[in-house]
């Protein structure tokens, strides 16, 4: 006997995002929506990820032949009202580690829970206030180096080589990961998802 699909779709290719579902217990397939991701003119920081995050989630839904519930995220650094996307090159990523080093700055990941078969649509966005310590040039350029900064909002992920760059979290962990587990759990519930 085969197992059913699941209802659930992930319209993400993130490791770390398929991580988080799979520890929360969630059964969800992975249905990747390759979306344009720059800012509108003038667009803040959290009505630019809303935006993506729904994207995500109905282009997924538009492509894919199965599934009910389609889950679109977003995650962005900002830093004094400024969005910090991926960086473009490692220069890029030396720039931003070093703009965030000693300070405060906000993670903000959105999420978006389409339902197909009743057209509802939930969206959210967390955030989450990070602190990081003084970096040296040398760690900054080490963690470069490493090649994991590149495709990452702001240029570090705190689940690998940057752990050791924050000083303290205000928030939900997973959100700075890319997915705020419990209120997407609680969203699915309300869903009636899970």
């Amino acid at each position: 006997m085969t197992e059913p699909e699941p209802m659930i779709v992930l319209a993400s290719a993130s490791p770390r995002r398929s991580e988080l579902l799979e520890l929360a217990g969630i059964p969800f397939r992975v249905a990747p929506a390759d979306i344009q991701e720059m800012p509108l003119p003038d667009e803040q920081a959290i009505p630019h990820a809303l935006r993506l995050a729904e994207e995500k989630a109905r282009t997924a839904a538009a492509r894919e032949a199965g599934g009910r519930f389609f889950i679109g995220a977003d995650t962005i650094v900002v830093l004094d009202g400024r969005i910090m996307g991926k960086p473009v090159d490692a220069d890029d990523a030396v720039q931003m580690l070093s703009a965030l080093s000693g300070r405060s700055h906000e993670v903000v990941t959105a999420y978006c829970v389409l339902d197909r078969d009743s057209a509802v649509c939930i969206s959210r966005a967390v955030r989450t206030t990070v602190q990081f310590k003084a970096l040296t040039p040398a760690e900054i350029n080490r963690y470069v180096a490493s090649g994991c900064p590149l495709d990452k909002a702001g240029a570090y992920a705190i689940q690998g080589g940057a752990a050791h760059m924050v000083r303290e979290i205000r928030g939900s962990y997973t959100n700075v990961v890319g997915l705020p587990t419990c209120e997407l759990y609680e969203t699915l519930q309300q869903l009636e998802a899970l």
